[in-house]
């Protein structure tokens, strides 16, 4: 129980990554307040997980909702000692697109401005929300999502990309800004995992990605979670502004 005692706030957690990492969570004895901005696969979420956890539906690019969700979950259980930022979205699509020597498309403004929003500002709006908590607490744990095409790069994703680079940045940033307080920030760059998304690409697809991880399989959610339970627990009481690969030894090239 390596979390015993421990409250965790989780964004994004009703699927995939997230979800994984608020089951093993309450695995390990945390209490776990998890949001997402789908109400039914939040509550579909959070009866599975049981009585240690509850959802609450927050947009993590509203300021506002974010404030009112930390300190709702501040008051009712008086202290916040772990922040994962999970909740992230792709919006893929090439800079500029050519077929037959011409221009046939360009990445959007606004699927650019929306993944930014997403990724990288919810990411800055919960971490700010939770901080002077863990502040006066003297002690914390931030975790943020990183991944492996945030460190590589990564075909068709500049808008994507930029918000995993991002990320990294604002880890090593805010390690050096709260170690002070007894605060340890780091990230976790997982590479394919078999999420909702990855189901969704066509089996050849997977099986390329498969062929060209030494491990020769796709990560599953669980493995991800792992180690944000690791990064999270006192095991890894000297570990922060680090960037963990989750990615079964995959290095993305051209």
């Amino acid at each position: 129980m390596r979390l015993e005692g421990k409250v965790a706030l989780i964004t994004g957690g009703a699927a995939g990554i997230g979800l994984a990492t608020a089951r093993r969570f309450v695995e390990e004895g945390a209490v776990v307040a998890f949001c997402d901005v789908s109400s039914e696969a939040g509550e579909r979420a959070a009866a599975e997980l049981g009585p240690r956890a509850s959802f609450h539906r927050v947009d993590v690019t509203d300021g506002a909702a974010v404030e009112a969700w930390v300190a709702e979950v501040h008051g009712k259980h008086g202290r916040i000692d772990i922040l994962v930022n999970n909740a992230g979205i792709i919006r893929d699509h090439q800079l500029v697109r050519v077929k037959d020597g011409e221009i046939v498309g360009r990445m959007a403004e606004a699927d650019f401005d929306l993944v930014l929003a997403v990724n990288l500002k919810g990411t800055f709006l919960c971490t700010r929300a939770v901080v002077p908590i863990m502040i006066r607490q003297r002690s914390g744990v931030i975790l943020n999502a990183s991944s492996i095409a945030g460190l590589d790069g990564n075909f068709g994703q500049t808008n994507y990309v930029a918000t995993k680079a991002g990320i990294v940045g604002m880890t090593k940033v805010w390690a050096r800004e709260l170690g002070k307080y007894g605060i340890r920030v780091n990230a976790v760059a997982p590479g394919f995992t078999a999420t909702e998304i990855l189901r969704t690409m066509p089996e050849k697809v997977l099986e390329g990605i498969r062929s060209r991880t030494p491990l020769g399989r796709l990560g599953d959610p669980r493995d991800i979670a792992n180690a944000y339970l690791f990064l999270a627990s006192d095991e890894a009481a000297f570990i922060t502004g680090a960037v963990l690969r989750v990615d079964g030894g995959l290095v993305l090239g051209t």
